[in-house]
């Protein structure tokens, strides 16, 4: 890894989890810095565009749950966070996984992987 990669993973890593951070607090509105305008989302049912995207994240149940950031990775060109949303209606939550890809300090594309966290002793190691 050359000394430009790192500090690009790392630039990259530090803009997702600031990001993160503000939009656990509430501020939807940092997806605007964020997304490029022709952002691309791969999630079934969820738009494309920053626009449309914003709009329907600012309704989603996500902008209104407790976001716990577990883990992060990152290179050159993707940040992965992996975090646990949970809600009072529903206590044990969500484990999710978001995959970001970011060109020149901003994401551009974004998948996930979204699974409901079943009863503990189903899990014994745990989920998140």
């Amino acid at each position: 890894m050359t000394d430009s990669t790192h500090s690009r993973a790392e630039r990259n890593r530090r803009l997702v989890v600031d990001g993160f951070a503000q939009f656990a607090a509430g501020n939807t509105e940092i997806l605007r810095t964020l997304l490029r305008e022709d952002f691309v989302e791969h999630s079934p049912g969820n738009p494309s565009g920053r626009d449309a995207f914003i709009e329907f994240v600012a309704t989603a149940p996500v902008a209104n749950a407790r976001l716990e950031l577990r883990r992060v990775v990152a290179d050159d060109e993707h940040v992965v966070v992996h975090y646990r949303m949970t809600t009072p209606a529903d206590e044990r939550g969500t484990a999710v996984v978001d995959i970001w890809r970011l060109v020149d300090d901003r994401i551009v594309e974004h998948w996930d992987v979204v699974q409901p966290v079943p009863d503990s002793a189903q899990i014994p190691n745990g989920m998140v």
